[in-house]
């Protein structure tokens, strides 16, 4: 009998490691079924910068078409974003307006691959026609200078989220960076929720502040999303979302869309990260040197030298930790409430192993299913939860 109990065990381990190996063909079938919505990606100053060809592959970078066609990806939001610190708000929304221009050149220089989107509706159409769509989201407040009219102009121009702060404080709303300042929301900084509301935009909290997050969702006549957060019970940062204010989004029909940046994915990382001082004041240097507008191609190959040296020291984490950021959300919010927010190209090439660009995605959806996640709910995770959150903004705007 003590055989036999010894024996029991290791069937079951056996058991278990047979039950998770998945077969690459349901994989597929499942990402040729898949809206795959990719809901932050920082390419958009790399094409300012450096004319960036998003038709091209390129051997840096995250993303681009040939690899979005790998990862199956149906559409990603381009970041449109300007540096708080080193811009002025009128600066920043010159900057603003150089990227959606970029956007828009690029989408129209290739209409075989490319579609400008700003609807759900836009978005299938495009799949439907063989094309990946692009969206825009603005990622911080700061970038409309206290202005609805220039919210509104944003929107005009296909803009479909609006980030409340980045890493400084609006003079409306507070950031998760630093302490408070005006308590959350202020009343002009309702109006801006009320007024994306009216419009049709998201209203996305990714790096504003508790209050502010709560202010926002109790402000909001539609839901709201996180366009790029993780999970704090996780990895105790500022930026990543409360098991609160997890289920407080869920409430609110939201979307929590997670950031693969490693930093976000684990406190211990983001320390040894911080560590790295010499690192950052090169890059800073050169950000600082940098002129704000006109020829800035210099400065991404600098800095992507600086990330790759940080990486030789830090290594990468494994795929491990951002699949249970997933399943984190997943248990907190609930399945219809989460989705993908890479930060790809704008968190310094810091991505999990397995996760390093978009071309990546199969390897997330076989992590998925190897943790037991059936077909359909991975399907909600890849987009089919932000496509409706996308509708129902949509039906709450009276634009």
């Amino acid at each position: 009998m003590r055989g036999v109990a010894r024996l029991v065990p290791f069937l079951l381990v056996a058991c278990c490691a047979a039950q998770t190996k998945i077969d690459p063909a349901r994989v597929e079938r499942l990402l040729e079924r898949a809206v795959v919505l990719d809901l932050h990606d920082d390419t958009t100053q790399m094409m300012v910068d450096e004319g960036y060809d998003l038709t091209q592959r390129h051997g840096f970078g995250q993303v681009d078409v040939p690899r979005m066609r790998q990862g199956h990806v149906t559409g990603v939001f381009l970041s449109i974003w300007t540096d708080a610190v080193a811009y002025t708000p009128p600066e920043s929304i010159r900057r603003a307006l150089d990227q959606i221009d970029a956007v828009r050149r690029e989408v129209a220089l290739h209409p075989a691959e490319l579609a400008l989107a700003t609807t759900a509706d836009q978005i299938m159409a495009a799949r439907k026609r063989g094309q990946i769509a692009i969206l825009m989201g603005v990622e911080g407040g700061h970038m409309i200078d206290s202005d609805l009219a220039v919210l509104r102009t944003y929107f005009d121009l296909g803009a479909r989220y609006l980030t409340l702060t980045h890493t400084e404080h609006t003079p409306w709303a507070d950031t998760s960076s630093h302490p408070p300042a005006h308590n959350g929301l202020t009343d002009f900084g309702r109006q801006v929720v009320h007024e994306m509301n009216r419009l049709g935009m998201m209203v996305d909290i990714s790096h504003v502040s508790d209050k502010t997050f709560y202010d926002a969702v109790e402000t909001s006549a539609a839901p709201v999303i996180a366009s790029h957060s993780s999970c704090r019970a996780l990895a105790d940062v500022p930026r990543n979302m409360t098991d609160d204010m997890l289920r407080a989004l869920a409430k609110n029909g939201g979307v929590v869309h997670i950031n693969y940046l490693e930093g976000f994915l684990d406190r211990g990382f983001m320390d040894r990260l911080d560590g790295l001082k010499d690192e950052q004041a090169r890059q800073d240097a050169l950000e600082a040197a940098a002129p704000k507008f006109g020829d800035r191609s210099q400065l991404g190959a600098a800095v992507r030298t600086i990330n790759a040296q940080r990486i030789a020291k830090l290594g990468r984490l494994p795929l491990s930790r951002l699949l249970d950021h997933f399943d984190h959300a997943v248990k907190v919010a609930g399945i219809d409430h989460v989705g993908l927010g890479s930060d790809f190209d704008g968190a310094d090439d810091l991505f999990p192993e397995g996760m390093e660009d978009i071309s990546k995605i199969p390897i997330l959806v076989r992590g998925l299913m190897e943790r037991g996640y059936a077909d359909e709910d991975i399907l909600k995770i890849l987009g089919g939860n932000t496509l409706r959150v996308m509708r129902e903004v949509e039906r709450t705007s009276a634009h």
